[in-house]
């Protein structure tokens, strides 16, 4: 499932958030790739039933949970008003972490504080049942896909953030439909398919790290398997209920990773 980049160099360990689970939590759901949008009301709706229903005591979403995220002033319009209030119900009851994909990486402050949701670094270690994880959306580890680490650099550059932030929405909204509309720019989005994590880069950000398991999206291969002797990743599923039948939480307890269907979240041990 891994792929290694031939002859390239490892990349370099961004700067690193840690997050260390309180002593109480049994159990901690990982989601991503859920692409919300209002053209998708059955995936939305599951999302929402999960939320609700999870008997998790933290859900990490990483990554790509709404299909375009053109910025915060978004948050307004009727379909993202319903997932934010989705979001701010449950995180009354339980801590909602989100990382950005490549999606949603306009996602900020005012969104987070609207929501609930608390955002974390990619990558974040997450310390949790005596052992530790290193999660990521994924995306950045793709390195065989060059024109997509490319186009990566420029729009997480602050400048070009501005700019496109200072487009009226309604631009905006007109240049998401566009991407989605032409194959090529939205390849350029999203990445090569074919392309997968750097293999050596990955090892060596979980030996730099102390993290034994490595979790993340964008791939939408979900499984898991051994990176090396001593360290495996788990690869999130894509959520889509209403072309498809495929969505799953990965869930940490202290008797490790299981995946389970977001129907069955609120069993705890489901």
């Amino acid at each position: 499932m891994t792929r290694a980049v031939k002859g390239s160099a490892i990349l370099a360990l961004p700067a690193v958030q840690e997050l260390v689970a309180p002593a109480h939590w049994r159990a901690i759901d990982f989601i991503s790739d859920l692409h919300l949008s209002a053209a998708m009301p059955a995936t939305h709706a599951a999302w929402r039933g999960y939320l609700a229903d999870t008997c998790a005591d933290a859900v990490v979403m990483l990554g790509d949970v709404f299909e375009l995220w053109v910025g915060d002033d978004a948050r307004d319009s009727p379909f993202e008003q319903g997932c934010v209030k989705a979001l701010a119900a449950a995180a009354r009851d339980k801590p909602l972490f989100f990382m950005a994909g490549n999606r949603d990486f306009l996602l900020g402050p005012a969104m987070l504080a609207a929501s609930g949701m608390q955002g974390l670094s990619d990558p974040t270690v997450l310390a949790a049942f005596g052992t530790r994880a290193l999660l990521s959306h994924g995306d950045a580890l793709c390195l065989a896909d060059a024109p997509y680490q490319a186009f990566r650099q420029l729009v997480r550059s602050p400048a070009w953030q501005s700019d496109f932030l200072a487009e009226p929405l309604n631009e905006r909204l007109r240049i998401a439909s566009e991407i989605r509309a032409h194959s090529a720019s939205r390849r350029q989005f999203d990445g090569d398919a074919s392309a997968d994590v750097d293999q050596p880069s990955a090892i060596a950000w979980l030996q730099a790290t102390g993290a034994g398991d490595f979790i993340h999206g964008h791939t939408h291969r979900p499984g898991s398997e051994a990176l090396d002797s001593a360290h495996r990743r788990h690869v999130l599923s894509d959520w889509d209920l209403d072309a498809h039948e495929r969505a799953e939480v990965l869930r940490w307890t202290a008797a490790g990773l299981q995946r389970l269907a977001p129907a069955r979240a609120h069993l705890l041990g489901a």
